[in-house]
C-alpha cells in the first residue's frame, strides 16, 4: 500500500487539501515561546504561562504514545472574502467580526474541526484498529503552529501567523497524534517568503506585533482585548484607529500580500454565498447590520444565560454578553468623539 497515496485518499473526501506529517515530538519554536512568556508578552493570558507551558516542551508530555502527527489545515478563506465584500456594502453597519467566526457553517470551529478530526480518526482506524489517536486543536498544550511548520504547511510570518504560498493564512490548524508511524514524511520545511514586507507590522493600529521576535504583544492586540478580556478593561492604545472590530481582528492578515493574492484568485459560487449567509444569519443580523446603539440596547435587555443560549454554537459565546457590551461601548464612545 502506498502510504502517501492512501493519506491523500483518506483526506480528500473531507476537503483537506493542505496537510503533512511530523515525526519529531520536540517543537523547534519552544524556546521562542518560553522567551515570549519570560518577557511578559502574554499579558493577561495567564493560562498560557501555567503548568501547560512546560507540557508544550514535548508532545509526549501530552500524549506519551506519540510517534507521528498528521497535521491539517481547515480553510476559511472564503469566509474572509465574502465578509470583506459585505463590509464594503451598504448593508454593513461598520462593525467587524473575525472571519474565522463565520467560516465553519455557523459553528464554533472547535466543534467543526473536532468532528472532522473524529471522522478522519475513524478512517485511520479502519486501516489499523490498534492505532491510538489523540486529536489536538488550540485547546491542548501543543504548539500547533510549530507542528504545521514542521509538517511543511508554511512559514512563520512577521505577524506570527503560519502562511502558505497557495493558501495564505486563513486556516485553522488541527492535528491527529498517532501512536504509530503510519505515513512517510515527504515534506520539507518552508522558507521565509515575507522578504522586506512589513505591512502587517505597519498597519496594526495598536502596534501589537513585535517585529524583532515575530510574536504578538498580547495586551496590545485587538483580538486579546475583544475576545479574552471579558469584563470592563481599558482598550489598547490605538484601538480608536481600528476598523470597528468587536470580536477578533483580521487586519494583519487582510493586508498580507499572500492573502491578497489568494483572495484575488478565489472563486465563490452564488450557492456558496447563499449558504454562507443562511448559516451565519443570526450573527450577521444581530451584530453587523443594526446600528451600534440598538445592538447595545438589545444586549442590555438580554440576560447572560440567554446570550449563551442564543450563541452557544458560535465562538462569540466565549466573551459573553458583558464582554461584547464592553467591545461595543468602546466603539460607540469613539464615534461620539
Amino acid at each position: 500500500m502506498s502510504r502517501s497515496k492512501s493519506l491523500d485518499d483518506i483526506l480528500r473526501p473531507f476537503g483537506i487539501e493542505l496537510y503533512g506529517v511530523v515525526n519529531d515530538s520536540i517543537p523547534s519554536s519552544y524556546p521562542t515561546y518560553r522567551s515570549w512568556i519570560s518577557r511578559g508578552d502574554h499579558g493577561e493570558l495567564s493560562y498560557l504561562a501555567d503548568e501547560r507551558c512546560d507540557k508544550r516542551e514535548n508532545i509526549k508530555n501530552y500524549f506519551p504514545e506519540f510517534e507521528q502527527a498528521l497535521v491539517m489545515a481547515f480553510d476559511y478563506s472564503k469566509s474572509s472574502k465574502i465578509m470583506n465584500e459585505f463590509y464594503n456594502s451598504s448593508q454593513s453597519n461598520g462593525l467587524k467580526i473575525a472571519s474565522y467566526v463565520l467560516g465553519f457553517e455557523g459553528m464554533d470551529y472547535h466543534f467543526f474541526v473536532r468532528d472532522k478530526l473524529n471522522e478522519i480518526s475513524s478512517a485511520l482506524k479502519e486501516i489499523d484498529e490498534s492505532l491510538e489517536i489523540q486529536f489536538t486543536l488550540d485547546t491542548q498544550p501543543i504548539l500547533e503552529r510549530d507542528l504545521a511548520y514542521k509538517a511543511g504547511l508554511g512559514w512563520f510570518g512577521k505577524n506570527s501567523m503560519l502562511i502558505n504560498q497557495k493558501k495564505g493564512s486563513f486556516f485553522i490548524i488541527g492535528s491527529l497524534l498517532l501512536s504509530k508511524k503510519m505515513f512517510q514524511k515527504e515534506e520539507t520545511l518552508d522558507v521565509d517568503h515575507c522578504g522586506n514586507c512589513t505591512k502587517c507590522i505597519d498597519l496594526c493600529p495598536t502596534n501589537a506585533i513585535d517585529k524583532s521576535h515575530r510574536t504578538i504583544i498580547a495586551d496590545k492586540c485587538i483580538s486579546t482585548y475583544t475576545i479574552e478580556l471579558f469584563k470592563d478593561a481599558k482598550a489598547p492604545k490605538g484601538f480608536e484607529n481600528s476598523g470597528g472590530e468587536i470580536y477578533g481582528c483580521d487586519i494583519c492578515q487582510d493586508v498580507c500580500p499572500w492573502n491578497i493574492k489568494v483572495m484575488k484568485s478565489l472563486e465563490i459560487s452564488d450557492s456558496e454565498k447563499e449558504n454562507f449567509y443562511k448559516k451565519n444569519d443570526d450573527i450577521i443580523s444581530t451584530f453587523l447590520k443594526p446600528s451600534i446603539d440598538s445592538i447595545i440596547n438589545f444586549l442590555e435587555t438580554l440576560s447572560n444565560r440567554k446570550y449563551r443560549k442564543k450563541f452557544h454554537s458560535s465562538p462569540i459565546a466565549r466573551t459573553g454578553r458583558i464582554g461584547m457590551l464592553k467591545n461595543l461601548r468602546s466603539i460607540f464612545s469613539q464615534k461620539l468623539k
